[in-house]
């Protein structure tokens, strides 16, 4: 359980913090970025697959333990991403999509593509259960991923075996 909060935490932490950073500082709102964020933060999930492998379980774990373990690192990354992003949307009085429609606005999108956000964000905005839904969508899907490839590798204790 230590291993799920601590290393679960920490990487929903450094994907809100970075992503929160970029759209704050640059203003960029970038889908590519956002995953590419995402991605890096979620190798918390592997190191601390391996690192319960190697720590607890002498440097061998069975596959589906190393499972359990990484989706549980996943389901806190993605608990924690929720939550920041939650406190982030009311302390900025959920402007983020109001912001994200006027970069849309200047960079000429499609009518049509600006009345479905501005629709989109009167459900996100009002409706918070659909809006964790989708922030939960953001990330679980790629965290889920790198649990099982992180299984998958660590189940093999010659894969970056420990150092003694």
């Amino acid at each position: 359980m230590k291993y799920i909060l601590v290393y679960g935490s920490l990487s929903g932490a450094v994907i809100i913090a970075a992503m929160l950073a970029v759209i704050n500082l640059s203003g960029l709102h970038s889908e590519f970025v956002g995953y590419l964020i995402m991605l890096v933060a979620l190798t918390m999930i592997f190191i601390g697959v391996k690192r319960y492998r190697d720590v607890e379980c002498g440097g061998v774990i069975k596959f589906g333990r190393a499972l359990a373990l990484g989706l549980g690192i996943a389901a806190c990354a993605t608990l924690t991403y929720i939550l920041i992003w939650e406190v982030y949307l009311a302390a900025t009085n959920y402007t983020f999509f109001d912001s994200y429609i006027a970069s849309l606005k200047a960079g000429g999108a499609p009518a049509g593509e600006i009345a479905q956000m501005v629709s989109m964000r009167d459900t996100y905005n009002n409706n918070p259960l659909f809006r964790m839904g989708m922030t939960a969508i953001e990330i679980l899907p790629m965290a889920s991923v790198i649990a099982l490839l992180s299984a998958g590798l660590l189940c093999f204790p010659k894969v970056l075996p420990t150092r003694r």
